[in-house]
């Protein structure tokens, strides 16, 4: 029987700090440091508009971080847009935690499966109140909402028209402006 040995996020801090992980792309996901996937040009370039199409909505209400980790209980991951309360420099001595996360938003051109599955539980367990897939190849955005003894209780999936996040009603995201 293989066992493998499950990292702490303090570990992995210190991992990072002494060197030994420079130069891999890596998250830490429930204890297991996973290496993440390249990604396409399409996939950087609907995360990266993306980021700055919610940053124009919500100027001055929140905080759009792009490609940025955040951390949970036993995991590290780097979602690729993540929407945290301001200011900024509340972050400067820490990644931001479940308490300051609005929502998080992955793109999936390969990863679907690991952003509908396990960041998926990953951010439900750690009680993030929203959390959206933008799946490429389908073009749609899947949203999850209420999470509930690690997983969500609502799933909405949409291909068009407007979206509003739990924490800014007021907003009106346009789902065709975030899968372009």
């Amino acid at each position: 029987m293989k066992i493998l040995a499950k990292w702490s996020v303090e570990d992995y801090h210190r991992m990072i700090e002494a060197g030994i992980l420079r130069d891999r792309r890596l998250e830490l996901l429930a204890g297991e440091i996973i290496e993440v996937s390249p990604e396409t040009p399409l996939h950087y370039n609907t995360a990266k508009r993306g980021a700055r199409y919610l940053e124009e909505l919500l100027a001055g209400r929140a905080e759009v971080r792009f490609n940025g980790p955040i951390t949970l209980s036993d995991s590290e991951p780097e979602p690729d847009i993540a929407i945290v309360r301001p200011p900024e420099s509340r972050y400067d001595a820490r990644h931001p935690n479940p308490e300051d996360i609005f929502f998080l938003v992955e793109v999936a051109q390969t990863s679907l499966k690991k952003d509908l599955e396990l960041k998926k539980s990953i951010y439900a367990a750690a009680e993030i109140q929203e959390y959206w897939v933008l799946d490429l190849q389908s073009r749609k955005i899947t949203v999850f909402r209420e999470p509930q003894e690690g997983d969500y209780s609502l799933k909405q999936e949409l291909s068009q028209g407007n979206l509003s996040p739990i924490a800014f009603p007021d907003i009106k995201v346009t789902v065709e402006r975030l899968l372009t």
